[in-house]
């Protein structure tokens, strides 16, 4: 798996990165209802899954509809690894300088200052 995908996964709980390694790498097939993850995770009960892609979805990681008539919801992934990193990262970045404030910048600035030129030019790549 990519090193992106591992990287996101280890991100959630080890149940949602359980969950999200084999939506992410196709393992299952979209849409999808509860069943289907279940099957791959037989020791899991039927709820404990259903909750678990629940949170998912209140994460924002899939998007959940139900079709009239039918009581199971359909599931799609709504970020990829790469989405989910970004989001993730500027979250954090924001609770850490309200935290710690000019430190917290300080501290990101040294970083950058200790950035080897391989890792600038990536840095640059990545802000276009």
């Amino acid at each position: 798996m990519s090193d992106e995908l591992e990287r996101a996964a280890a991100v959630l709980g080890p149940l949602e990165g359980r969950i999200m390694r084999a939506l992410w790498s196709g393992t299952v097939t979209e849409p999808f209802v509860v069943r289907a993850v279940q099957v791959l995770m037989p020791e899991l009960a039927y709820t404990t899954v259903m909750t678990t892609l629940r949170r998912l979805a209140d994460k924002g990681l899939l998007a959940s509809s139900a079709e009239a008539g039918q009581r199971a919801h359909h599931y799609r992934v709504a970020q990829s690894p790469a989405e989910f990193l970004a989001a993730a990262s500027a979250q954090e970045t924001s609770r850490f300088v309200e935290r710690f404030g000019d430190a917290a910048l300080a501290a990101f600035a040294a970083k950058l200052g200790d950035l080897t030129p391989e890792q600038r030019k990536r840095l640059e790549d990545l802000r276009g």
